[in-house]
């Protein structure tokens, strides 16, 4: 198997490109990335002499590029995605870009070439939740920030590209990702950071927001396993029955690392902000026999501690750019 990953240098798609390389020792892997903020070649640095390893840095809105490098692929793994509400709240145009037109013409791809194309999705595009109940892939898709209308309108060509031109597209929704190497803007690792620093922890509105988090390895596994067994044209939610409120998370990070939680913040809510997001993966779990298994709180445990022994790759990030949008997001 000769997968292109695209966006393979960001957090989830560093760590797929990990798992299958080691969960399939015949697979090779073409990592196409542009290498914005959130891209980061440290990810990978231990696959630098793998020989079933290429890295290309480039742009999946470069159809000719795109077009060279899928000759003798068997597919298409699509990881590329501009992925943080806030940037896309002060920025909609790039995610636009990026997330639908970037995608399309990655459909057109796979398509000509007639190879399968997994687009990695979002619990976020079925929108807010109260509090019972959970989305299933039938659910209504009612995204309430630009970041997921980009992802909605992306997996709407999928249904489109599938079911006008039977194109051999799947597409996976999960819920909210942690683990190591994720980039210091979203909730865990920006908490960790601060709490280590002794800085504030913003924490918006009441922090009484819901997600359900999985580690990034379980994710990993179900993005594999659709790929390989997923029935073409299906969506399959992806999630691990693990609900924490915001709050309650910087609170258990707050006791790991023995920082009083007076070092809370409570800032002002962000525009459209859901209230809470939970899947029910039934359909992956049936189908195809996928089950998570790393528990959140051990899970949490063994991120904190990852994050505390790689300080050096959470400082190269923390400076010019991030710094500058830290200070506009959280002044």
């Amino acid at each position: 198997m000769k997968l292109l990953i695209t966006g393979g240098a960001g957090f989830i798609g560093s760590h797929f490109i990990h798992y299958l390389l080691k969960s399939r020792p015949q697979a090779e892997v073409i990592n196409l990335d542009l290498l914005t903020y959130a891209g980061n070649l440290e990810n990978l640095k231990d696959l630098e002499s793998e020989k079933r390893y290429r890295f290309v840095k480039g742009d999946i809105l470069d159809t000719e590029l795109v077009n060279s490098l899928i000759s003798g692929c068997d597919g298409i793994i699509n990881f590329a995605a501009e992925s943080h509400v806030d940037r896309s709240i002060s920025g909609p145009g790039t995610f636009v870009q990026t997330n639908v037109v970037g995608a399309q013409r990655l459909l057109e791809n796979a398509k000509k070439n007639k190879m399968r194309l997994l687009q990695v999705s979002t619990d976020e595009v079925y929108g807010s939740l109260g509090e019972q109940g959970q989305f299933t892939e039938s659910s209504p898709l009612e995204p309430n920030s630009p970041y997921s209308s980009s992802k909605a309108a992306s997996d709407l060509m999928c249904r489109a590209y599938f079911h006008t031109y039977n194109a051999d597209v799947v597409v996976t929704r999960c819920s909210n990702n942690y683990g190591p190497f994720q980039f210091p803007e979203k909730l865990i690792p920006l908490m960790i950071a601060n709490a280590r620093a002794e800085k504030s922890l913003p924490v918006y509105g009441d922090g009484l927001h819901v997600r359900d988090w999985i580690h990034v390895k379980d994710h990993c596994a179900a993005i594999l396993l659709v790929f390989e067994k997923g029935r073409a044209g299906e969506v399959y939610n992806v999630g691990s029955n693990e609900e924490w409120p915001n709050i309650e998370i910087v609170k258990r990070i707050l006791n790991e690392l023995k920082r009083p939680e007076s070092l809370i913040s409570f800032v002002k809510d962000r525009p459209g902000h859901d209230r809470r997001y939970a899947l029910n993966s039934s359909k992956i779990q049936k189908e195809l026999g996928w089950r998570p298994e790393i528990p959140f709180e051990k899970g949490l445990k063994e991120t904190i501690g990852w994050y505390l022994n790689n300080e050096a790759w959470v400082q190269n990030l923390l400076t010019g750019e991030y710094l500058k949008y830290y200070e506009e997001q959280y002044s």
